[in-house]
């Protein structure tokens, strides 16, 4: 963020992290083999090992969706405007280099309630002017839409991209995850992409389902509320939307980058994923 964006208060304010809670983007960097997370988010992953040992491929997914998506958006359909209301701690690759290294024009707007990711965000992009890292909660598409960072960046009026993706199955039912959805898309000029990823209760298949509510049980346990929700509900929350082919799918399988070498594990057919284009 550049240094004029921001009063001296919210600058210079000290970022207390709660290291006695843990964090959805430290268990993800401690599932990615990251330093910036404590020994409560370590104690989730071991939980998510004991469910699927083979859980960092699920998190892989989410990630690699995501570049995939992006470089599909930045340098196919020539977006230059990103705004991402599930900012993690930063990667080898974010999505912001992706972005900027097919269009150098690109902005992207970070958006977190997260101390760590606010302070590492931070120090990633102070030197680079199109990128952003802003405080603003995602359940409140007012509060993010005119927040005056991503005012100042984004031009709401011309095609952009928003990612909401592993961010409403945080929210609860009587919030109106799918009414936040819809607010975020009204906001969008047409021309505009939305892109979504949602865990999935597959109810059809007790197994799978069985496992699905495991896994909503180590977030909740770890007191991070978290609901499933069926392929039904999710195709809902994108009412409205052109979807892009193949629409809404296993994250992996959104054009993956080449041949499957090995079956899918279980974790990783719980998550769907999907791109739509505002008419």
């Amino acid at each position: 963020m550049t240094r004029g964006d921001e009063s001296s208060e919210v600058r210079d304010a000290p970022l207390r992290m709660d290291t006695t809670r843990a964090s959805v983007p430290r268990v993800y960097d401690a599932l990615l083999g990251g330093k910036d997370n404590f020994q409560v988010d370590r104690d989730v992953r071991a939980r998510f090992l004991e469910l699927d040992p083979e859980f960092l491929r699920a998190v892989l997914d989410r990630r690699d969706f995501m570049m995939r998506v992006t470089r599909y958006l930045a340098g196919e359909l020539g977006i230059s405007q990103f705004l991402d209301l599930g900012a993690t701690l930063p990667e080898a690759e974010n999505t912001h280099e992706v972005a900027q290294r097919l269009n150098r024009e690109s902005a992207m707007v970070y958006v977190s309630l997260d101390r760590g990711v606010l302070a590492h965000g931070r120090a990633l992009v102070a030197d680079n002017d199109r990128t952003h890292m802003v405080e603003a909660d995602f359940r409140k598409p007012r509060q993010v839409i005119e927040h005056p960072t991503v005012a100042k960046h984004l031009d709401f009026s011309q095609p952009m991209a928003v990612y909401h993706v592993g961010t409403m199955q945080h929210v609860r039912p009587e919030r109106d995850p799918a009414g936040i959805v819809a607010d975020y898309i009204d906001a969008l000029a047409p021309g505009s992409y939305f892109v979504f990823a949602h865990l999935i209760d597959p109810v059809e298949d007790e197994e799978l389902s069985k496992l699905a509510n495991a896994v909503r049980d180590v977030y909740v346990n770890a007191q991070v509320p978290l609901w499933l929700r069926t392929r039904e509900e999710i195709e809902g929350m994108l009412a409205g939307l052109e979807l892009l082919d193949p629409g809404l799918v296993l994250l992996a399988d959104w054009w993956p980058d080449g041949p499957r070498l090995q079956p899918l594990g279980r974790t990783q057919r719980l998550a769907l994923g999907a791109v739509g284009r505002k008419p």
